[in-house]
């Protein structure tokens, strides 16, 4: 079974941004940074998939499937990490 991935979007100056790493680094979550600063088009991919253009976004997932957490809620990310370890999917799928 192939890992999860974590997929953070974030933006420098962005506080909800340093909080979610922080919160992914002491929970000792590997994760992947996609910087959005200045970058339009990374945006417009946001609000493809989300109808988003805001940041934090984490994308939790594998094998080309995620599900996102839209608002940095710690219990969000937890519940999707969690469905991964217990049943290798995410919980609700």
């Amino acid at each position: 079974m192939a890992e999860v991935n974590v997929i953070l979007w974030s933006r420098e100056g962005c506080q909800a941004c340093r909080q979610t790493k922080a919160y992914l680094k002491e929970k000792g979550y590997a994760y992947s940074n996609i910087d959005v600063e200045g970058k339009d088009f990374l945006r417009d991919v946001l609000e493809l998939k989300y109808g988003i253009r805001h940041v934090p976004v984490i994308e939790i997932g594998r094998d080309g499937v995620y599900e996102a957490v839209l608002d940095g809620d710690p219990n969000r990310i937890e519940a999707l990490l969690a469905g991964y370890r217990t049943e290798g999917k995410p919980a609700g799928v």
